[in-house]
């Protein structure tokens, strides 16, 4: 990945798309990683289901950890 980018967010795929919709709602463009979707589309499987991962650019990151705290 891209050093101008960073991990605002880990966990499941269900919190990992309402924290995508909230950033995009305040024009942040999340990159979503999910390795067990990659994982079950190459025919494998994964020793951590359900785990997304959120990135951000880090001119955005202090708004997108604001964003996520506001939310839990």
């Amino acid at each position: 990945m891209d050093s101008n980018y960073i991990k605002v967010f880990g966990g499941n795929s269900i919190v990992a798309h309402r924290i995508e919709l909230a950033l995009k709602e305040n024009n942040i463009e999340p990159i979503l990683k999910d390795e067990t979707e990659s994982a079950r589309l190459a025919g494998f499987g994964t020793p951590l289901p359900e785990l997304v991962e959120i990135y951000v650019h880090k001119d955005q990151e202090e708004k997108a950890l604001s964003l996520i705290n506001e939310l839990n």
